[in-house]
Order: structure tokens, then sequence, then C-alpha cells
């Protein structure tokens, strides 16, 4: 949920409450055994299912994994969209009012500034759009049979027969939910694009730093992409003269960039970007209390993914990988899913299986009888922010006054007036400063050149932003799902507009390839990094996006191997379309560590097997830490107390396994040192919240005192973001910045200031010793003096926490709702990337949120694990039966042929024409 902030928890804490009473952990019990099992599904035996031409078979495995088999299309997805109603309709539902900014109508008036944001970016307008201009027939056809089968699911269940939750909230303000449409499944692409938008943070977080820092030392913490140390994804560029055939994708034109210019439009920067915290700091406090549903932004949200030729397999045909790196959540974010025709023809083509979302039709990532796919985070940059002159309802453009638009929104809230909202927007995107009271600011001291008009009270801001404009990615996903060879997965491909994606592929014939897809603004002046001008034209993106076949791809490289972990997708210097993508990108720590463990593998002759596959996917090295650990053993340490600490670090082998002291102990260190010699340099707006310090004042120009000539007293500074948000959050950016200045002791960064008992540190050594002393003290806080009891696991936990009760809720829910908490190995930019956030603590923010390995030689031979199990529903068998063995770093086998799925079976469900689709409970 988006709620953060202390006082929007009041109405789910007593939501909470409620369900407590329900659950009979309050004042007495309410519920008996068989009402809490009310909402399970039933799994087997015969259910009547309006709207089928011919029975639908569901196979479900121990772990409650559907595998269906229909006649037709629309017979498979109409039973698809039932049965993941059986499983997870509450999670369903809260994404639904989440994307149409209509959270206010299930949780009450704290998520109406929420609501507004979201109703101003207007998601589910676009959604809308796309359903009535976009889509194809076949794919509205698909969309629609998935929305009957919700609905003949809703249509025979209410309360307590959905979820304790929605009791709850029956409770507290009657509320039902409404039928599900297309729309809905089709809104949920824009959140996940939200989630993955790309630099947007970045270009705010430069913004805030010129408060403290020059355009020098901000360069310093943002260092160039370094091409020749972090190999790109593609090498082996494919020739984009080469086409493949596709449906014509409106906005989707030929223009391409040369690459970004540079220019901010801002003229000197030293003057250009003073004072600009005021606007940059209340966006970003905004963007902060947005939905996250996939993940904090910043280094952690990403991927890992690769493929493996035959040629370099013992298998002899190509191993495929995929492992996204999204935010914790209970139920999980992904649900395991196989549709089959029963026999495949034009008329029903679907053979698929693999990970999905709980109300989307098709599936997202997997396999079909002929080829395999993984995705990862592109990271293209896709968003920027416009300053806006407003005045008298209009907006300055070129010299002109002209019209802004509007639109009025209706909130409804649960037990509460309805309100309304008017949304405005310029040519240039919403004008997203019109939202909250934090944004009333916003623009007030924006950064311009001479040229700019006067400011008045503030300049708005606007957002541009690709996922605004409507498109056919549901097409493309459903066009994955069936292609056959790598022609028709690179036309798929070229669909997928949002949210820009790595696309790595495998066939059963031998092949592997890479696409990038997506739709890329094509900009004017200006490079993204920081906001634009919206008065001036020429900043302005093309009308058309990039033309997808200028997009790099590659295909059986000579190398025999395909990574992505978020990494440069090619070098500029072998992009001979000159597609501006980004700068932003990760910076190839986990694609090198995954690079080079293969070529360990296929060195000599060798070869990867499927086992080898898991051990890359689990492996949790720490690369920075080979780095930068002999500089710490190089540091004399007088105190035995430190030095008994720093020993550990001795025969400590990088490895970040649970158990490990020296692991726990390097992490706390690689943290300290962030804050001392970055941290407490950066202006509050991003720091974290409430830690406190005193500094000098913003402005340095005050006179000395007539009366005690002093000049101007340390003031105390606050922070400001959430522990996930914060910086240094200690990714592999961070990883650059640090490898850059080792080798320069006496560069201004390696200074800190004296505290209680410690002097100024004034070079590299003195803030490495100090680091090395406060991690040792920190480390004895938290898990004891005696270092042989220590191990990162205690430290590195991980909650599954229910995604709205079990964030807000009192402390007795999380017995409840919640699970936990697993001691987890790996780290953040580890290949097995359990992430944390170095300013704001060890506890996990961002995991593996699935494993995949697909076997093209034998999909049978293929393993998966979820993060948690197929149910939302508390207490259900298959609530979190997979958490433990993902914790261990095991896989389920992966049946896909009918024999195999039969095999493993154990419970099956026909869905029969006729009805409407009752029965409730296991069967």
């Amino acid at each position: 949920m988006p709620a953060k902030k202390p006082r929007r928890r009041g109405r789910l804490i007593l939501i909470a409450f409620v369900v407590l009473l329900i659950a009979g952990l309050g004042y007495g019990t309410y519920w008996t055994v068989s009402t809490v099992r009310a909402s399970y599904p039933q799994v087997s035996g015969e259910l009547p299912l309006d709207g089928l031409t011919a029975p639908v078979t569901v196979e479900r495995d121990a772990n409650g994994i559907p595998q269906l088999y229909a006649s037709t299309s629309e017979d498979l997805f109409r039973a698809q969209g039932y049965v993941q109603a059986q499983d997870r309709f509450y999670e369903m539902d809260v994404r639904r009012h989440m994307t149409a900014g209509r959270l206010s109508e299930m949780f009450g008036e704290d998520q109406l500034e929420t609501d507004a944001f979201l109703r101003t970016l207007g998601w589910h307008d676009i959604a809308q759009q796309e359903w009535d201009e976009q889509l194809s027939d076949d794919t509205k056809a698909y969309l629609q049979a998935y929305s009957d089968g919700v609905n003949a699911y809703l249509s025979t269940h209410s309360g307590d027969e959905l979820s304790v939750e929605y009791a709850a909230l029956g409770f507290l303000n009657d509320y039902e939910p409404a039928e599900w449409t297309p729309v809905d499944s089709i809104a949920w692409l824009k959140a996940m694009a939200w989630d993955l938008r790309g630099n947007m943070q970045d270009e705010i977080d430069r913004a805030l730093m010129t408060e403290r820092l020059d355009e020098e030392q901000i360069e310093d913490l943002y260092p160039d992409y370094p091409y020749d140390e972090h190999t790109p994804i593609v090498t082996e560029p494919g020739d984009s003269t080469e086409t493949y055939s596709s449906s014509e994708q409106d906005g989707a034109g030929t223009g391409t960039y040369s690459g970004g210019t540079g220019d901010t439009g801002y003229g000197d920067a030293d003057d250009a970007f003073q004072d600009v915290s005021t606007q940059m700091g209340a966006l970003s406090q905004t963007l902060s209390e947005l939905p996250g549903l996939l993940g904090a932004e910043g280094s952690g949200i990403g991927s890992n993914s690769w493929v493996i030729s035959g040629d370099y397999t013992t298998t002899g045909a190509p191993l495929l990988a995929n492992d996204p790196h999204l935010a914790p959540s209970l139920p999980g974010i992904w649900y395991q899913m196989g549709l089959h025709c029963t026999e495949l023809s034009d008329a029903c083509p679907f053979d698929v299986s693999g990970f999905t979302f709980s109300g989307m039709p098709g599936v997202v990532i997997g396999h079909n009888q002929d080829i395999a796919w993984g995705l990862t985070n592109l990271g293209a940059d896709v968003t920027d922010l416009r300053l806006e002159k407003l005045s008298d309802g209009n907006y300055l453009r070129d010299g002109e006054e002209i019209p802004y638009t509007t639109r009025t929104e209706t909130l409804k809230v649960a037990g509460g007036e309805s309100r309304e909202i008017t949304v405005r927007s310029t040519e240039n995107g919403p004008i997203v400063s019109d939202r909250l009271d934090e944004l009333a600011g916003v623009g007030e001291t924006a950064p311009v050149d001479s040229a700019a008009p006067d400011r008045g009270e503030g300049y708005a801001v606007s957002l541009s932003w690709t996922a605004l404009t409507p498109s056919k990615t549901m097409d493309a996903v459903f066009a994955l799902d069936r292609a056959a060879d790598f022609e028709e997965f690179r036309a798929a491909a070229r669909d997928f507009a949002v949210p820009s994606q790595n696309l790595i592929y495998a066939d059963t014939e031998g092949n592997i390839g890479y696409q990038a897809p997506g739709a890329i603004p094509v900009r004017g002046k200006g490079d993204g990094r920081y906001p634009s001008p919206g008065w001036d034209s020429s900043y302005d993106w093309a009308d058309e996006f990039v033309d997808p076949e200028d997009l790099p791809w590659e295909e059986n490289p000579e190398r025999g191997y395909i990574v992505t972990a978020n990494q440069a997708v090619i070098d500029p210097a072998d992009d001979v379309n000159g597609v501006f993508l980004t700068e932003d990108w990760s910076y190839g720590t986990r694609s090198d560590r995954i690079a080079d463990l293969i070529e360990e593998k296929i060195a000599d002759g060798g070869k990867v097997s499927p086992t080898d596959m898991q051990e890359i996917q689990l492996d949790n090295s720490n690369s920075m830490a080979a780095e930068l650990v002999p500089y710490l053993l190089d540091i004399e340490i007088t105190d035995p107390y430190v030095r008994e600490a720093q020993d550990l670090l001795r025969d400590w082998d990088y490895s970040q396994d649970a158990d490990s002291p020296g692991a726990a102990y390097y992490n706390a260190v690689w943290r300290n040192l962030l804050r001392l010699a970055f941290g407490e340099k950066l202006p509050k707006e991003l720091r974290v919240e409430d830690e406190c310090l005193r500094v000098p004042p913003a402005d340095e120009s005050q006179p000395i005192d007539d009366l005690t000539g002093q000049g101007p007293q340390l003031v105390v500074e606050c922070g400001e973001r959430s522990p996930e948000t914060a910086q240094p959050d200690g990714g592999d950016r961070w990883f650059q910045v640090v490898s850059g200045l080792l080798e320069d002791p006496d560069n201004e960064w390696w200074t800190a200031a004296e505290d209680a008992d410690q002097p100024a540190a004034t070079n590299r050594d003195e803030v490495l010793a100090r680091a090395l002393r406060d991690a040792r003290w920190e480390l004895t806080a938290e898990l004891g003096k005696d270092i042989d009891t220590w191990s990162w696991g205690r430290l590195h936990r991980l909650m599954l926490n229910n995604q709205t009760l079990g964030t807000e809720g009192p402390g007795p829910v999380q017995w409840l709702l919640n699970r936990g908490p697993w001691n987890l190995s790996g780290g953040t930019d580890a290949v097995d990337a359990s992430g944390w956030n170095a300013a704001g603590g060890y506890d996990i923010t961002w995991v593996p949120s699935m494993r995949m390995i697909v076997n093209l030689d034998d999909f049978d031979e293929s393993l998966w694990i979820n993060l948690t199990g197929a149910s939302g529903h508390a207490y259900h068998a298959n609530y979190t039966d997979q958490t433990e063995l993902w914790a261990r770093g095991e896989y389920l086998p992966w049946a896909f042929s009918q024999d195999a799925v039969r095999e493993r079976s154990e419970n099956t469900l026909t869905f029969t024409p006729g009805g409407s689709g009752g029965g409730g409970g296991e069967e």
C-alpha cells in the first residue's frame, strides 16, 4: 500500500483490528475453522461456468499451481480468470483500485492524496484508450473472456467467501467488489511501467544535490558507465536493415537520436542549480508516497537473465535463466500457471507455461512448446520533468500564451464525502505539481537560464512519460505466448511498448537471442538528466518514438551466451543507429559476475549443466569486497576490540552466506563508510528520515555577529527520505564511485566530521578506520559482543507483509497475515540479489521475486520457484509453501507436457458449460 506516513495509518489500523476480532484473536472467537476455509477454492470435482463451449480441465499439483486445458482460446482465458480469482481476488481488487486512483473507495480518506496523484497521471484513462483504439480483436476477445471468468466467480462469492480482508471491509463500510472489466487488466501494465520507469529519481536526486554539492561533485557520484570494464548486453548487434512483420504501432516511427547533448538548458551550472531543493524535494516526497508494488526505485529494481547456447551446455540445447528483482510482498507479485489448448490450431494457438500477474490474462515470462523467454528491466529514460510558466489559465509556449486543458475527477471515499479535483495539463503532460500540499512550492526556485520567463510565484512541473501514450503492449503479451521462432519473437517485441524490458530468447532449434523493445522518446535538446524548460519547444520529444527496428538486438553471438542484468545495452560506439537510451545504467556488477562464472565453466571445452545454472543463480559473492577488503586489512587498528572484528575479514572469501560473520561485519563497514564519506555530505532530502546531523546553514553568507564575533552556527538538520529510498543506497553505482577513489587517498570525499569521541577524518585511511570502528560498535549493539555469534542472516532478514493490512496494522496483525522473518544469504548487486539499502539499514527491500531455469532439451526438466505460493488466502496450505524452499535456494520441478502434469497432479477440477460457477472450500 502507498500509505507510509503515520497520519495515514488510522483506517488501516481500524480494519486490522476488525480482522483480529473476526479471526478470534481479539475479544472472542467469532469464526469457526470452517468459516476461515470458506474462501478456499474448490480444486476438484465439477463446476459449471457460463459461456464455455466445452469442458475445461484444471490440474493442480501439491503446490496448488494450476495447469489449464481447453478447446478454444476464449474458454482457456475464461477459466484463467475464474481460477486466478479463486486464489488471488483480493490482490487483484487492490491492484485495480490503485491503478484507477480509487483506493479511497476501499480504505477511506487517508488514500485521497495518492488517488489524486494517480488520477492526475490517468493510468486507467490510458488503458481505456488502448481498449477502445489500439488492441487487436483477438486480444480484446481474450481480455473479455478473462473478465467474464472473474465475474462468474464474483457472482457466487462475497464477503468472507472472498477473503478475511473483505469481511473486515464489509463490516466497516459495506464495501462490495464491482465487476471486473478488461480495462482493469490492461491498467496493471501502467503500474509495471511506473515502477520500472527509469531515471526519474536520479533526475530528481541530481537536482537536490545542488543544495550542497557543486556540478563536479555531483558528477563524481554519477560516474560514466565503464564500457571498457563492464561488458554491455549486445556486442555483436544485428543488422537493423533486416525487417520483420508486425502490426503497425501508432506512435512508432522512424526517428532516431544520436545521443544526449549534455545540454540541460540552464546555462552555467554553478548558477543554474542554486536553491533547487524546494520543488524537487517536494516532488521526491510525493513520489515516495506513491504505490511501489514492484519495489523501491533505485539500483535494486532490476533482474538477472542469461541464456547459453547448446554448444556450451551438457544437454546440447540452450539453457535459459531468469530471476526478476522486485519488492517482497505477500502474496508474491507472480502467479505460476500453465495455459494449454488441447489441440493447437490457429483458433487455439496456446501451449504456454510460466509466470504471470493475477488480474492479467496470458503468461508474462516462461516458455511455450517452441521458445522460452525472460525479462529484465532495460532502464531506458522514458520520463522527463518539464517546468511550466502558468498564468490566468494559460501556459507559456515559445513566447505565446496557450490555454491549458482541465478535467474534473470525482474521488469517492469509503465512509466519507466524495471530493472533486481538477487536473491540469499542458502539451508536455499532466501538471504533477498540483498534487499534495508539499508540491505547492514546486518551481518557486527552479533552475533556469537568463532567458527564462519571470518566475512570479513559481513554475509548475509537468510530466512527459511514454506510458501516457496508448500502446499495444497487451497484444505483445499474447504474441510472445504463441511465438514459434526468433522472427515472431521480435515481431511481438515490437509492440512491447511499456515498460521497456530486456527480452532474452531461446528455442528448441538451438537458437538464442536478445531484443531491446520499448517506446523510446526522441529528444530535442537536453539529455533527460535534469528538468527541462517546458516553455521551449526545442526540448520537446518528437511526435514519434524511436523505430523499434533501430533498437539493439542480437542472435546467436559467437561467444555462445547472452547476459542481461540491467547493465548498458550497447556501447554507443557500436550502435550504428545512434539511439539514446539513457546514461543512468546499473554499472554491470552482476552481469560481469554471471559472465565470469559462465566463462569459468566453458573454459577448455567445459559445459554448463542445469545444476551449474542453479549455482550461478544463487551466487552471493560481493564483488566490491574483493576490491575494498585489502585496503581495510592494511589499516592499523590499535584498539583490540575493533581489531578482533577486523580479523574476521582476513579469511573471509567474500561470500555472503546467511551464517557468515565476515559478511555481517563487512557490510556494516560498507554501510558506515558510505555514511561517513558521502551520506553526511548530502542534503536532507536524500538522507534517511529522522537521522539528524549538525551541519552548516544552507546560506553561509550570513554576517559575523557584531556582539559575539562568531560566524554562522551549525544547525540541526534531519533527513527526509524513507529507509528504502534514501542515499547512499550502496548499490553498484556506489561500488563504482568508491572504486574510483581508493587510489586517491587525499581526495576531498575522504573526510568525515568529528563526533563525540573521534577527531575529524581527513584522508582515506582515517575514514576507513572510523568505518571499521563504527561498524564494530554497531554490530555489538545489534548482535552482541561475541563476534563468534555474529551472522549476516541475523541482520539481513526478510519479512513477507500483506500489501495492505500487514504493513500499517497493529503488531498482532503480523501474526495473522504476515510471515517471517527469514535470515537470508545474498546482498545488494550480488547475483543472489537480496537487496538492502545501506542508508536505511540491513532489512531486505528487494529479492529475486521468482527463479526459473528452462531446459530447451526437455521442458519437463525445467525448474521454477516462487517467492510465496499460489494462494492469497492466509492459512491456506499454499499461502507460503514455496518460501522456505526459495530461501534455501531450492526449486520445484516444472512439469509441462500433459503426461508430466498429470503425474504431478493432486487435484483435478472440471469446468462444464452452463451455470455461473459456484463452489467454495477445498474438495
